[in-house]
């Protein structure tokens, strides 16, 4: 009798104990992609702070990040702020309290971090900046991005190729549009285009008829495409109530669609008033498929899939105490110390390479595209 209730007990013990572990027996991560880091992964917990779920791109970079960091054996506390900076300070002060070993980073506002970065400091943890170059810090370790430079010259070089602007055609109107200018990246994204468009700006051959070409008169907040839709109304009705849009540079792919929902509205994108030539970055999906249907006509494809390989091994190296792969140790200068970096190579697409770029490479399947 004694025997047999002393094996009853065991068995309710077991069971109890198993209640417990929750079904996280692998002793993976169960860290969603808004909240906590979950259980403590073999190896530690990795903060992962990102700007926004309102950008597809965005979503995109913190699942790649949360699957590589998993799979190395780190938990991952990944956080969305939503634009607003106050929030994306919260929760890294959060992730500090939590007690994260390193923070990759990709900032609203580039300024706004460096009380908070001296925290982590002080706490010892290391700090990854991803895509956006955070400024006015010494604390931050590596910089993983694109040549931001050259994705302005591929969105300008694309404008000049189908204007013919090299054969000498042209007079051609343009306007510009740019990126946040609280976005390290909008800079040389604009001076990349600029450097690009300025000669047949000076010449004539591309003229801005509402007379803005300055990053000052051509930003866009947070890179809204609402904001970029309601400055594209103000200038064609300005501008152009008897003259043509020949071409539009813009920086990113949710800028765009604003753009062309405001040329739609005054009757572009028919027979008689074909959509101007339109360039873009980051390649969403509902920008492919607007390149697809003849509206958007290009965009900079940067493969996010890549750069989440890249921020991970810096952070990795990091933690082993390593030093991490670049291959630019001059070009990101934060206002305090200049960032090693690793930069990517972007690559232009459009109706004719959508397929060998985008399907072929796995990024989109063709039935995400019909």
């Amino acid at each position: 009798m004694k025997k047999s209730f002393a094996g009853i007990l065991a068995a309710v013990m077991v069971f109890m104990l198993a209640a417990c572990g929750g079904g996280n027996a692998g002793g993976g991560s169960t860290g969603g992609t808004d909240g906590g880091a979950g259980g403590e992964g073999n190896k530690g917990s990795v903060g992962v702070s990102m700007p926004t779920k309102s950008s597809e791109r965005w979503v995109n970079d913190g699942a790649n990040m949360k699957k590589e960091f998993e799979a190395l054996g780190y938990s991952v506390d990944l956080q969305y702020a939503e634009d607003v900076i106050e929030n994306q300070v919260a929760q890294i002060e959060n992730m500090i309290t939590k007690g994260v070993e390193v923070l990759v980073i990709a900032a609203i506002d580039g300024e706004s971090l460096t009380d908070v970065l001296q925290k982590a400091a002080d706490q010892d943890i290391k700090v990854i900046a991803y895509d956006r170059l955070i400024k006015n810090s010494e604390h931050v370790s590596y910089y993983a991005t694109f040549d931001n430079f050259k994705v302005g010259v591929l969105q300008a070089s694309y404008l000049e190729e189908k204007l013919g602007l090299k054969e000498g055609k042209g007079p051609f109107n343009i306007e510009l549009f740019a990126g946040s200018p609280d976005d390290n990246n909008a800079y040389f994204f604009f001076d990349g285009a600029m450097s690009v468009l300025k000669p047949y700006i000076d010449s004539g051959k591309l003229v801005v008829k509402s007379g803005q070409t300055q990053m000052e008169q051509v930003a866009t907040l947070r890179w809204d495409g609402a904001t970029a839709q309601a400055r594209m109304d103000n200038l064609l009705s300005a501008n152009y109530a008897s003259d043509t849009v020949h071409a539009v540079l813009s920086p990113y792919d949710g800028i765009s669609i604003g753009i062309i929902s405001s040329l739609k509205g005054v009757g572009y994108g028919t027979a008689d008033k074909p959509m101007p030539v339109i360039s873009g970055q980051d390649a969403e999906l509902a920008s492919v498929k607007s390149i697809i249907a003849g509206e958007q006509t290009s965009t900079v494809f940067k493969d996010t899939r890549e750069l989440a390989k890249v921020a991970v091994n810096m952070a990795e190296a990091v933690l082993q105490g390593k030093e991490a792969e670049v291959n630019d140790t001059e070009t990101y200068d934060n206002g305090v110390k200049v960032v090693p970096s690793f930069l990517l190579e972007p690559v232009s697409v459009d109706k004719d390479n959508y397929k060998e770029v985008l399907v072929d490479s796995g990024y989109y399947t063709e039935k995400e595209l019909n």
